[in-house]
């Protein structure tokens, strides 16, 4: 432990290549690659750093961020690897389920959360499913709380990953944790093309990075016109 300023952030991952978390040090020392137990979204979980400590910069948006609770045992980690094998295991028994009861879905990935109280299917499909009895199956199969999740193309891009435009990883992927409403007028105002192609992402949709800078030029665009009413 040290007495290091608690606003130092780290950014932490809980799965491979996954969405980036920001997370307060609080008085650990900290090393890219360490194991460290947080208190996520849903339940405890254990992740990894995947950055240096750095100061909390004054400038970022004002949000809650929580602290890590503590560092990863040697238990922990093993426990972590127990689960990564639940869900492959997972994994493999409801594709073949789906397979067999011709369910119309597609199984996208499963998570099995570090307490092991709860797994969750994504799926994507295009019509209503009822699975019922595959869930009553896999409750017996896992003797723990099942839930099953559909998402969007938005959500499947954020969880299979890929290289933007940009050429750098999609933002949906590394720290984007809510979709907020894109629409084409905010390409207009940017004065961007409006190809299809060009501002859409590999999801199909609108880029996301469409709305980052988007008040700032609806600022300036105010701005313009106010000035040039006043000449």
């Amino acid at each position: 432990m040290s007495k290091d300023s608690p606003k130092k952030i780290v950014d932490i991952s809980f799965r491979k290549d996954g969405r980036i978390y920001e997370f307060y040090t609080g008085n650990f020392v900290l090393n890219k690659g360490d194991k460290v137990i947080v208190e996520a979204i849903e339940g405890v979980e254990m992740g990894t750093v995947c950055s240096k400590p750095r100061l909390r910069d004054a400038s970022m948006p004002d949000r809650p961020i929580k602290k890590i609770f503590r560092l990863a045992t040697a238990e922990d980690i093993e426990k972590k690897k127990k689960n990564e094998r639940i869900e492959e295991e997972a994994t493999q028994f409801c594709k073949e389920k789906i397979e067999s009861k011709k369910i119309a879905m597609n199984l996208i990935a499963v998570e099995l959360s570090f307490d092991m109280s709860r797994l969750t299917f994504f799926y994507i499909s295009t019509v209503r499913v009822d699975f019922r009895e595959l869930v009553k199956e896999l409750v017996q199969k896992f003797n723990t709380h099942v839930e099953m999740k559909q998402i969007g193309t938005r959500d499947l891009a954020g969880m299979l990953g890929g290289i933007g435009h940009c050429g750098r990883q999609l933002c949906c992927s590394l720290f984007l944790s809510n979709f907020d409403p894109i629409s084409i007028r905010m390409a207009k105002d940017q004065d961007l093309s409006l190809n299809p192609e060009k501002i859409s992402g590999i999801c199909g949709r609108l880029m996301c990075c469409l709305a980052f800078e988007y008040d700032t030029y609806a600022a300036m665009k105010k701005n313009s016109r106010g000035n040039n009413g006043q000449k």
